[in-house]
């Protein structure tokens, strides 16, 4: 066993590195090895740290594994050692960044680094100005690697511990909001875009490899951390983030900004996310925005601005045109939704299906239009159906539609199954279809829904 251990190394060594191998080199790492896989660190330290002083450049598993030693002697020594230790594992990542960039993007590394500053403040005595800079050093030298959910959130955290300290500006924090919101929004974008790959349609069975499920499980854990810092982000700004501040913020720097695309882009998406959309200020800056830069987001804010004016038919029209507009199937989805969402509002259930049920095939994994559909069935259930049963069997149909949103979307598949069971008992019970003797019945649901739901068997 060990023989074959000591070949699976060589082949491992010869894959990792560009200098001869010495058979020393390998069986210290192969001795400090064993031990991190038995958990048992402090038996792998002395040849693990022996390797590292003695050929740096020789596996990268001198880094990976010296990271795992290294946290272990963190969490369980003194207060003098820890400190040690923490230091060592900032230069640990430092030398692995030094002889492995291709596996050490920067932007990771440094805001690895900056957590662990986080985390270990009082121990190192630092400020948060001190890891905020650490942070945001890592943000500006290489944002495209800056992807750790917690670590996208602290940083936040920081900005605004700082505005609360009077050491940032309403004008910056806001500004960091909009960029961290923006990073989170463009990584659950591309998992998004990952699982649509192994989403079939309903007519369609597509089976997945164990490869594949392991790849969808990996991707939606990825966005269920985003959507949670997301939210956390919301909710830690506050009222920190209300129209009463907004406004004038925004209102003193428009004209310093008016064209300044990017700012009024920021500007309209916070207002309207925070329900300012009934500002004169918000009108303002979506109409400046179309005249230098006409999109699929301005033409979606100007059709809600119509909506609110009572002008549907013009609405619709500067809806349409958003639609047109976004090339983007993942924009595209997201426009949809919007507009699906205003005219479910409004009440107009039929047109909101529709426009959801266009989101969902540009965006298949979008659980939340199953959702809303299923809501709109839900509150119809009353005024659809000849009699109690049938009205009541709307239930069914809405259960059903929650369901879809737990296969597609991994994020839902918890509210999306107490969804489900929620409306499943409202919906007629055993006894009740005994007693009605309508059992394997196909009941046509009437006005708008316009669907059929069959009684289940006993």
């Amino acid at each position: 066993m060990k023989k074959l251990f000591l070949i699976l190394i060589l082949c491992f060594v010869s894959l990792n590195t560009f200098s001869q191998a010495s058979e020393e080199d390998i069986n210290a790492l192969s001795i400090f090895s064993e031990y991190v896989k038995a958990k048992n660190y402090d038996a792998a330290f002395e040849s693990w740290m022996e390797l590292r002083l003695r050929s740096p450049k020789f596996n990268s598993a001198i880094y990976v594994y010296g990271e795992r030693i290294l946290k272990y002697k963190i969490k369980n020594s003194s207060t003098e050692e820890k400190i040690l230790f923490i230091k060592d594992l900032l230069k640990l990542w430092e030398e692995k960044r030094e002889h492995f960039p291709k596996k050490t993007p920067l932007g990771d590394i440094l805001a690895k680094s900056a957590q662990l500053e986080y985390d270990y403040m009082k121990d190192l005595g630092i400020s948060n100005s001190d890891v905020y800079s650490s942070f945001d050093k890592a943000y500006v030298e290489d944002v495209s690697s800056f992807n750790n959910p917690k670590n996208l959130y602290t940083y936040f955290q920081l900005a605004v511990k700082l505005y609360d300290e009077n050491q940032k500006t309403a004008a910056d924090l806001f500004t960091k909001y909009d960029e961290i919101s923006e990073k989170i929004e463009n990584e659950i974008k591309n998992y998004t875009n990952r699982v649509n790959k192994f989403i079939s349609s309903e007519d369609e069975e597509v089976v997945l490899s164990s490869k594949d499920e392991r790849r969808i499980k990996s991707y939606n854990s990825f966005l269920k951390a985003y959507d949670q810092i997301s939210k956390g982000m919301e909710k830690t700004i506050g009222d920190r983030g209300n129209c009463e501040n907004l406004i004038p913020l925004y209102q003193n720097s428009f004209d310093e900004n008016l064209n300044d695309t990017k700012w009024l882009d920021r500007a309209m998406n916070r207002l309207f996310n925070k329900d300012c959309a009934q500002s004169e200020l918000f009108v303002k800056i979506v109409q400046q925005k179309n005249i230098l830069e006409p999109s699929a987001t301005t033409a979606y804010y100007l059709g809600t601005i119509k909506d609110k004016e009572g002008s549907s038919s013009e609405a619709l029209k500067y809806y349409n045109q958003a639609i047109d507009l976004e090339m983007d199937s993942y924009e595209k989805a997201k426009i949809l939704f919007k507009i699906a969402t205003s005219f479910r509002k409004n009440g107009s259930f039929s047109k909101a299906r529709s426009y959801y049920l266009q989101a969902l095939s540009y965006n298949p994994s979008m659980g939340r239009s199953y959702l809303a559909i299923a809501k709109m069935y839900s509150d119809s259930a009353k005024n659809c159906g000849d009699d109690n049963f049938s009205q009541r069997a709307v239930y069914w149909l809405a259960s059903k539609e929650a369901m879809k949103a737990s296969r597609v979307d991994g994020t839902l598949i918890k509210a999306a199954i107490k969804s489900s069971n929620n409306y499943k008992a409202k919906a007629p019970q055993k006894s009740e279809i005994f007693s009605s003797g309508r059992e394997g019945e196909v009941i046509n649901i009437s006005c708008w829904i316009g669907r059929s739901v069959k009684v289940p068997n006993l």
